[in-house]
């Protein structure tokens, strides 16, 4: 390997630490990369950051020292400057060459191309947690009607002398009512529906107290 080189190394958790494994592997990748030759490593800039973040002071302090010395930018692995199409393809164009040890013969078409996979993978990323969350919202609106219209139910039945929870739970089932999952009512999901509930009766006595009336 021939040439002026000027490495950066990233990782993306304080936890890794610029002296930590992560770092030592990057440093190891580069080294072997270059394995001997007629070459420079002129400078070693390292630092913590999100990949997601793409404004890095030891980045662009890199790319500078880059600029001024005539040195290609040498990092482990592509993802380890961003995973972000946009700066990706600004860097491309920042006048600094750059080589990625784990893809040392893509050229700008390949690098430009991973980075728009890499954007889009973030996207539906996002896409796909904005999901979950509207479902678990629909969810937990369903629970919450669910458990509305059970509290007058329960309530009715201990009105009628029942107030142990496998109790209250028998008398549901004899009414024929499901929970939303389609299963029986057991003693512990009448508890979990009284605790989502807040009911004031169930905060204000035990299980242990509720309990001891399980022959009304």
């Amino acid at each position: 390997m021939n040439g002026r080189y000027t490495a950066y190394y990233r990782v993306s958790r304080a936890s890794q630490g610029l002296n930590g494994l992560g770092m030592d592997a990057q440093r190891q990748s580069v080294q072997t990369f270059l394995n001997g030759g007629n070459w420079r490593l002129l400078a070693e800039f390292a630092e913590v950051e999100s990949g997601k973040v793409s404004d890095r002071p030891k980045l662009l302090e890199a790319l500078d020292f880059c600029r001024k010395h005539k040195t290609t930018l040498l990092i482990a692995k592509l993802d380890r400057l961003s995973r972000n199409a946009a700066f990706l393809l600004n860097l491309q164009e920042s006048g600094v060459k750059f080589v990625a040890v784990d893809m040392p013969h893509a050229d700008n078409f390949t690098v430009g191309i991973m980075a728009l996979v890499a954007q889009k993978e973030r996207e539906l990323i996002s896409v796909r947690t904005k999901a979950i969350k509207k479902a678990l919202k629909v969810k937990q609106e369903r629970t919450d009607e669910f458990t509305k219209n059970l509290l007058p139910v329960i309530e009715s039945i201990r009105k009628a002398g029942v107030t142990s929870l496998r109790g209250i739970a028998q008398c549901i089932n004899a009414r024929g009512l499901k929970t939303p999952n389609g299963k029986a009512f057991a003693a512990q999901s009448v508890k979990n529906y009284l605790e989502r509930a807040k009911d004031p009766l169930y905060l204000e006595n035990s299980v242990s107290s509720l309990e001891p009336s399980e022959n009304k």
